[in-house]
């Protein structure tokens, strides 16, 4: 039984298995971006994010770890050079897979996996989304105040009307009963005097 053996050995023996996951994965590195069948970038994906990881520090011993497993000068110089920086503050998911459809041959489903922060489009498309649903939450907060300024202003109106109608004794008979519309009174008078 096959029980708890998550682990999928893409029909190839350990030794060429890991072989090509490190190819894969210095073409990753040095391309940010490749095509490959689905199967193989889900197995990529597990094998490569560990070492993005190790990247984030760069100390000699996660340089010799990474190049362990990579076995290319010059992908560990670009990993830890160019990738490392960009991927700073990102907690995790440096990759993504975005299929594309299935093979003419013999009907693979294929795919695309690329790393996250080197997408300038899905970048810009992102950027995009943010300033509008900035701009919604700022129309809001200025609708907002609007609605606050012309409330207060009704009550200023309806304060006002109350005093010419009732007249100045009967207003101030109010406001001691009610101390809360006494305060804001005060406020309204203090900002319309300083206008």
């Amino acid at each position: 039984m096959r029980h708890n053996k998550k682990f999928n050995h893409l029909g190839r023996t350990a030794s060429h298995r890991d072989a090509m996951l490190s190819n894969m994965a210095t073409s990753l590195i040095m391309h940010k971006r490749i095509s490959t069948t689905t199967a193989k970038a889900k197995a990529l994906k597990r094998y490569i994010e560990p070492l993005l990881t190790k990247a984030k520090m760069d100390t000699t011993h996660s340089r010799r770890v990474v190049f362990k497993e990579l076995q290319s000068k010059e992908a560990v110089t670009e990993l830890f050079r160019e990738i490392a920086q960009k991927i700073a503050n990102r907690p995790g998911g440096y990759t993504r897979i975005l299929r594309t459809g299935f093979r003419q041959g013999d009907a693979a489903e294929m795919c695309i996996i690329e790393l996250v922060d080197y997408n300038e489009n899905m970048l810009k498309e992102k950027a995009a989304k943010k300033a509008a649903k900035k701009e919604a939450v700022s129309e809001l907060k200025e609708d907002n105040k609007r609605k606050k300024n012309s409330e207060k202003i009704g009550a200023w109106v309806w304060l006002c009307c109350e005093h010419h109608v009732l007249g100045k004794d009967a207003v101030h008979n109010n406001y001691q009963k009610n101390k809360e519309i006494n305060e804001k009174m005060q406020m309204y008078t203090l900002r319309l005097t300083i206008n």
